[in-house]
């Protein structure tokens, strides 16, 4: 048993188990809606999340994400931090309204330069840094025309894609698309629940096609930046049969 008396060191490595097999490389995550903070700073234009949040009655207890962690001001500090938890991966979500403003047109120096100044951190930390493109946060003008139910919004992020694979490319090899597409279709889309907060219900199916369409238009313009490997962010869910019929096993897909 531990000795719980002996006051702990500070910012001491925790040795890995020796259960853990070699190889195992250890990541952290975050989105930058979550962890950005700044919402009116460098230029950022807004997206789905910040009418979300802006709207009475849509989160509890009234929380806006800002600052939140306030990752864009203290990205230092939080290398820092996952410098010493000793991972080798952190996926952090680009924020496409802070890259173009308005979800096209010229782009925003400032917001660039900001995740370019990241990446170079990660990269002196020796963590490999693998960015999200997208993470739910759809600028407001994109919206306005449609967002993902019209499929220009596709052909936008493969704009998108491009102005960031030309800042970062030469640094970054490792990328994610989309996050979680399915929970984009499903509760920003379907029921509600996330931004940008409709109720389509089955007529939300279209922004799954188009936001796949957009994944595939985004891998190409990263892969002709050099980019080594793409993916997109899934979220899965085991499902159990209700009972050992073939009926029950059948639509659990077992």
């Amino acid at each position: 048993m531990s000795d719980l008396s002996q006051p702990a060191v500070a910012h001491a490595p925790h040795p890995l188990p020796r259960a853990v097999p070699p190889g195992i490389r250890w990541s952290a995550a975050s989105s930058a809606f979550q962890v950005e903070g700044a919402r009116a700073e460098g230029g950022r234009g807004r997206s789905v999340w910040d009418d979300f949040v802006d709207a009475p009655g849509r989160v509890v207890d009234g929380s806006t994400a800002d600052p939140g962690p306030d990752s864009y001001h203290r990205f230092r500090d939080d290398v820092d931090l996952a410098r010493g938890l000793g991972i080798d991966r952190y996926r952090f979500g680009i924020s496409w309204v802070r890259v173009l403003p308005e979800g096209s047109g010229a782009p925003n120096p400032a917001g660039l330069d900001y995740y370019s100044r990241l990446v170079d951190a990660l990269l002196e930390a020796g963590i490999t840094p693998f960015p999200t493109l997208y993470h739910w946060d759809l600028p407001v003008s994109l919206e306005a025309a449609g967002g993902w139910l019209n499929r220009e919004t596709a052909l936008r992020f493969r704009d998108y894609a491009q102005v960031v694979a030309a800042h970062l490319g030469d640094r970054v090899r490792h990328w994610y698309t989309i996050n979680e597409p399915a929970m984009t279709t499903l509760q920003g889309y379907g029921n509600g629940t996330l931004a940008p907060g409709r109720t389509e219900l089955f007529a939300a199916l279209p922004t799954a096609h188009h936001q796949l369409l957009a994944h595939g238009l985004g891998l190409q313009a990263l892969r002709e930046a050099g980019a080594a490997q793409v993916g997109l962010t899934n979220n899965h869910t085991h499902v159990r049969p209700l009972s050992d019929s073939v009926e029950d096993l059948t639509a659990a897909g077992v």
